[in-house]
């Protein structure tokens, strides 16, 4: 699916990027100056534009408020040495919107606009981006059905946005994890694997409860058993076992995370083992126990790599490590990689000139 109308510029007359403080940036609270915006009518996308940020009319019955026909990305942009803004991977991001729209019942976004509409919008907003290491502007792609119509069918409006907002680092410690034998993220055939917006509405009282209980993240495990590890809250797992690293299968209920997916090609680029198969949560137990459980980490855009400290349940703490230091030079590849201080060997990068 392509589109042929060129992409509309209009720019704002008042910058509120002056008044930020870059050293102290309030996590998801930022935004920048303008947003991309296409829209969906008629069977085709159409009227591409990147206009001032805004508030957006909707219908108090626009479908995605009461069905759920909602999905999103999350990306960010980053300089090199000269300034020039870095996209991470983005064709990636274009190609699993798809995936979750495929599963949504949602229309699939041409994958070149979605590469074009970031570059336009990183374009006029690269002043946005953050110095300082470990930050970056975060780009949240999301699209959601805004045909106002009350009845249980897949809409025929929708639009495709992308704000911008800067960020610093997300985690600066260690983390905790509470494994949840309750509530679930996902099942098999059900939505796991897509990024759409009610996964994360389910998981919100869950990792709330987490939290209380002085943890940082939720583990999430499998629907059936309660025994097999899937992913954590915001991020894919991987575990350090004897020597070798093991994360969870994609099964239809884990994220293909772009992040896992860049770190399992880093790790076998630096000789590493790297097994995706079941994870029980005995087994970490045990290898804990053993002493062979060497280090974990959590991978995700927002979080990048996220070192793990222990996982606890309502009967024990396991505890996982008090350093990782794979984790660490995994961390420090991949910001090399994104500001340009590292080859590019695995064409990940794009300049947006």
């Amino acid at each position: 699916m392509t589109i042929s109308e060129p992409i509309k510029i209009t720019k704002t007359n008042l910058s509120k990027r002056d008044s930020v403080d870059f050293d102290n940036i309030p996590l998801g609270r930022v935004f920048t100056d303008h947003m991309f915006i296409c829209d969906f009518n008629n069977g085709q996308w159409n009227n591409p534009r990147v206009e001032p940020l805004g508030m957006i009319p909707t219908h108090p019955a626009a479908m995605a408020l009461h069905y759920g026909q909602a999905i999103f990305e999350g990306m960010k942009a980053t300089t090199d040495k000269d300034g020039t803004p870095l996209l991470f991977r983005p064709a990636k991001n274009a190609q699993r919107l798809n995936f979750s729209a495929q599963r949504m019942g949602m229309p699939e976004f041409p994958e070149d606009l979605f590469v074009e509409g970031l570059k336009e919008l990183v374009k006029i907003e690269s002043h946005w981006i953050p110095k300082k290491d470990g930050s970056a502007l975060y780009l949240r792609p999301f699209m959601y059905a805004d045909e106002p119509f009350i009845g249980m069918r897949a809409a025929t409006s929708f639009k495709f946005i992308i704000i911008a907002s800067p960020a610093g680092p997300f985690f600066s410690k260690r983390i905790r994890l509470y494994a949840e034998k309750k509530y679930i993220r996902a099942a098999e055939g059900g939505t796991g694997e897509a990024k759409a917006a009610g996964n994360y509405a389910a998981a919100i009282r869950p990792t709330e409860i987490a939290k209380a209980k002085g943890y940082d993240q939720v583990l999430w495990l499998d629907a059936h058993e309660h025994k097999y590890i899937q992913e954590v809250g915001t991020m894919n797992i991987f575990f350090k076992i004897d020597g070798k690293f093991v994360t969870p299968k994609r099964d239809g209920a884990i994220l293909d995370g772009v992040t896992r997916d860049s770190v399992i090609t880093l790790l076998k680029h630096m000789n590493y083992s790297v097994e995706e198969r079941p994870v029980t949560l005995s087994e970490i137990r045990n290898a804990s126990q053993d002493g062979t459980l060497e280090e974990a980490f959590g991978t995700g855009t927002a979080v990048g790599i996220a070192y793990i400290q222990e996982i606890g349940t309502s009967e024990e703490t396991i505890h996982v490590s008090d350093e990782s230091p794979v984790g660490l030079e995994i961390n420090n590849r991949l910001n090399a990689i994104k500001s340009g201080k590292s080859e590019d060997h695995f064409n990940w990068m794009l300049k947006v000139e």
